[in-house]
């Protein structure tokens, strides 16, 4: 017994002690986001995010064009195909030239309206400079993929009638003037981040941006030729149903991706864009259906795009029950815009890049500030008691309205000027494709 009370009170040294403290000490001085940033970018977070991206560019390309192309007549489904490649491509060269500063760097004393011009041609952007656990250059093509959807969402307004040189300078132009700023104002540190202006995947930035904009260009343009007389209905809708559930299945890069991390957020943000854009979709058709008597394919697919975009600004700060309700109250508003509205005001939105991106961006803005849970993105909505957020919401609104307006106008009087806008008449009654591109579909 002597013999076991030795060894026991041998293994109980007082630099053992003082040594388990020094470990425990250290154990809770360990900052996990300081070691992160020193051992490098995260691999699950990189991971995620370069395949977000390439889900959000095949939202425009195929996505989009498909889901235009089958939406317009058979003789000009070639230029609106093109349409969504070629701002693809304009789109990327600009990003990297100009636009990824104007939104993402440092605007100095003009920061609260647009960043500044030392990241042009995407200078300073290394292969170890991070964004967060990402690395920069993967955040920089996620963004770009932003600028390229939202000028080709555009198109959708003045489809069949447009130059294709003046859509090239006006979409140009406008991803610099208009689009870039307003992502500085929401994401880049801009005054309407400082307001408080939920925004989680580009509500503000990228649909009511497009809505608008496509809005202002129908009215500037004028409405098609036979437009209310002739018949312009789509040529191939199982091609905008392919384009469509492209668009769904790349939505999961647009919202889940704009958590920039494969986490929780990323997670709720899908879950909620999926319910959003199912329980849209059922309400166009029902409303389509008491209305018109018949559910049509074209609705169910646009009243699930509505969805998309309704939930697109609440996806970061919503749960599941308020994702339900914004899609029925998106498919439901969309559907009397495009169906009623429209038709009453007589503005020519030929594929309803107004009636869907602009008054579906308009609706998820708002409902953000109604359904948003403390406890998901970190600030309480309505319904939790915070009453003002609404109110800021309408802030951020009323903004990207005033500003994507004024602008789009301007340039589009401008390009009107020097080059003109729309196609002769003779062009357009025969078609652009073969006209513009010398190219028909048989």
């Amino acid at each position: 017994m002597m013999m076991k009370t030795c060894k026991l009170r041998a293994r109980f040294r007082p630099g053992a002690l003082i040594g388990a403290a020094g470990v425990l000490l250290a154990l809770a001085a360990f900052d996990p986001a300081a070691a992160q940033q020193d051992a490098g970018p995260s691999a699950g977070d990189t991971a995620w995010m370069l395949m977000a991206t390439a889900l959000v560019l095949m939202m425009t390309i195929p996505g989009l064009a498909l889901f235009y192309g089958g939406m317009v007549r058979k003789k000009n489904v070639l230029a609106t195909v093109m349409q969504s490649f070629a701002v693809a491509c304009l789109m990327t060269v600009l990003w990297m030239i100009a636009g990824y500063s104007l939104a993402f760097s440092d605007g100095g004393d003009l920061n609260a309206y647009v960043g500044g011009l030392s990241k042009m041609f995407l200078a300073g952007i290394e292969k170890d400079t991070l964004q967060g656990t990402i690395p920069e250059s993967v955040f920089m093509t996620f963004q770009m993929t932003f600028a390229i959807i939202t000028p080709a969402l555009i198109c959708g307004a003045f489809a069949d009638r447009m130059k294709f040189s003046a859509m090239l300078v006006f979409l140009g132009v406008w991803m610099l003037v208009v689009y870039a700023p307003i992502t500085h104002w929401v994401w880049g540190g801009g005054f309407l981040a400082d307001e408080g202006v939920l925004d989680f995947a580009g509500g503000t930035v990228v649909h009511i941006n497009s809505g608008v904009a496509g809005l202002v260009a129908a009215i500037v343009i004028g409405r098609r030729n036979g437009y209310g007389s002739e018949n312009m209905a789509p040529h191939n809708l199982v091609l905008s149903v392919i384009g469509a559930s492209l668009l769904w299945v790349g939505w999961f890069g647009f919202n889940a991706g704009s958590a920039l991390a494969a986490d929780g957020a990323a997670g709720m943000a899908m879950a909620v864009t999926q319910i959003a854009a199912a329980s849209a979709a059922l309400s166009w058709m029902v409303a389509e259906w008491i209305l018109r008597k018949k559910p049509s394919v074209l609705g169910i697919v646009s009243g699930a795009v509505a969805g998309l975009v309704a939930i697109t600004p609440a996806s970061g700060f919503v749960a599941p029950a308020g994702a339900l309700w914004i899609g029925i109250a998106a498919g439901a508003i969309c559907f009397w815009t495009a169906a009623v509205l429209k038709q009453k005001l007589g503005y020519d939105d030929s594929l309803d890049a107004f009636g869907i991106h602009g008054i579906g961006g308009i609706v998820g803005a708002v409902l953000t500030g109604v359904f948003a849970v403390k406890a998901i993105g970190g600030t309480p909505g309505l319904l939790e008691g915070n009453a003002g957020q609404v109110w800021t919401q309408i802030v951020g609104i009323g903004a990207t309205i005033a500003w994507c307006a004024v602008a789009t106008f301007v340039i589009l009087k401008v390009v009107d000027l020097v080059i003109g806008l729309r196609v002769d008449k003779d062009v357009e009654i025969e078609g652009l494709d073969i006209n513009l591109h010398g190219e028909t579909v048989h």
